[in-house]
């Protein structure tokens, strides 16, 4: 399965984040049932990492995924864009067939 990877600007932009969180903070990401194409995904600050996650790191940064939602996201790239509807993180995911307008549910 392939890996995961952070773009420059998504690695810059969770580093911004972390400074205003506790030491030892990282970005989860996960993939759970809902939204409105099937999937959507959950970005949440943890600090506590589990056996079974996979740690993805680029220039400081720190990703988590537990290996359910690795299933779905294998070989996606996260992003960060600043565009006129927003600031989001964006996941290009290879596996989806469809996805909202939001960017943060997808179907497989």
């Amino acid at each position: 399965m392939d890996g995961i990877s952070l773009t420059e600007r998504a690695a810059r932009r969770i580093k911004d984040i972390m400074t205003t969180e506790p030491p030892g903070s990282m970005l989860r990401i996960s993939v759970n049932g809902g939204g409105c194409s099937g999937f959507q995904y959950s970005f949440e600050i943890d600090r506590s990492r589990q056996d079974e996650d996979v740690l993805i790191e680029r220039d400081g940064a720190a990703v988590l995924v537990d290996p359910v939602s690795l299933e779905y996201m294998g070989g996606s790239v996260i992003d960060f864009v600043d565009d006129l509807i927003g600031q989001s993180f964006k996941i290009e995911n290879p596996h989806a067939t469809a996805s909202c307008g939001c960017g943060t549910s997808f179907s497989i």
